[in-house]
């Protein structure tokens, strides 16, 4: 049997939306050759909605919840990429789960980065539904901050190429890797 070097064999990407953890996370598999999975994908596949529908007809404690049992779930197995939503690691039960079971990597971008990205695709985006979006995005990515501050690597995504983000995450999990964490 071959055996694959690479530092881990399951991470988490977090960050705010509009960041790159889906795109990236895909990559990043592949590069690992490790399973992908989208956290808010997974959770439309399971209930048969898009995440836009489940706050709206069934709200965003609901989907909170959903997302709490993925976590649970997805923290248990093993080579694997997982790309989490904005808001999944805000939850502390979440944040405590994800930081055990590690490595988890945050990625950011600037406000007006993030306001572009999601402009492509406004109607995904249930937490920007908002008069002045761009005042909603500095909001919200001032009070999760501190939250994301918690994530064991931190790589930035602004105009940056995704081959190259990917490079550097894994170049930091294998720093990551021989200290022992």
């Amino acid at each position: 049997m071959i055996e694959i070097q690479r530092p881990v064999t399951w991470v988490a990407l977090t960050g705010f939306m509009g960041v790159g953890k889906s795109r990236i996370g895909r990559e990043l598999a592949r590069a690992l050759t490790l399973h992908f999975i989208d956290l808010d994908r997974y959770i439309e596949r399971q209930m048969g909605l898009s995440v836009a529908d489940i706050f709206h007809h069934l709200g965003e404690a609901t989907f909170r919840q959903l997302e709490a049992e993925a976590v649970e779930e997805l923290s248990r197995k093993d080579y694997l990429v997982l790309s989490l939503g904005g808001g999944t690691f805000v939850n502390p039960q979440n944040r405590a789960r994800l930081l055990a079971r590690g490595p988890v990597v945050a990625l950011w971008a600037s406000p007006g980065t993030i306001l572009e990205r999601v402009s492509r695709r406004p109607g995904e985006r249930p937490m920007l539904k908002s008069p002045d979006p761009f005042a909603r995005i500095q909001q919200l990515m001032r009070e999760r901050e501190p939250i994301y501050r918690q994530a064991h690597l931190h790589v930035s995504t602004e105009g940056r190429r995704i081959p190259e983000v990917v490079e550097e995450i894994i170049e930091r999990l294998w720093d990551y890797a021989a200290a022992g964490r």
